[in-house]
């Protein structure tokens, strides 16, 4: 009877110790959004998603990968910080062309050129061709955003 008893005690004892465990180890539940703020916090993003194994919070390559990606983005950001992005670009022809030339070199390709840079209504057109002259591409861009889009 008094092993029972002793036994019964340490269980519970014990079972205790791990409830205090685990329950130390429980997240606090994050604030919800200030009185008047629209939509959730995190941009749509509830907290499980912030740390998660798909943000780069997880174990192994895949985590190790993200974290990397996510410090050479950040080293990017402030290295440009001085500069500050105007609402309206107010791109001209010129300007267009050099824009997308630097394109094409920024990404390996010396031999691609830009032609046909020209107004047209509220957009600049442009053609991507080839070191001989072939059209590869027509392009538009936005002289206010500066958003390419494709042509037929």
């Amino acid at each position: 009877m008094r092993k029972t008893i002793v036994t019964a005690i340490s269980a519970f004892v014990l079972g205790a110790i791990t409830t205090g465990v685990v329950i130390s180890w429980a997240q606090p539940v994050p604030p919800g959004p200030p009185p008047g703020a629209d939509g959730p916090p995190m941009g749509g993003r509830g907290p499980w998603m912030a740390h998660g194994p798909w943000m780069g919070g997880g174990h192994g390559e895949w985590g190790d990968r993200m974290r990397e990606r996510h410090a050479h983005m950040r080293e990017r950001m402030r290295v440009f910080a001085l500069i500050n992005r105007a609402d309206d670009l107010k791109l001209t022809p010129p300007d267009v062309q050099k824009m997308v030339e630097a394109f094409l070199l920024w990404n390996g390709n010396h031999t691609w050129k830009v032609l046909n840079v020209k107004p047209d209504g509220d957009t600049i057109t442009f053609d991507l061709a080839t070191a001989e002259g072939s059209v590869i591409a027509h392009y538009a861009m936005d002289p206010k955003t500066g958003r390419p889009s494709r042509r037929g």
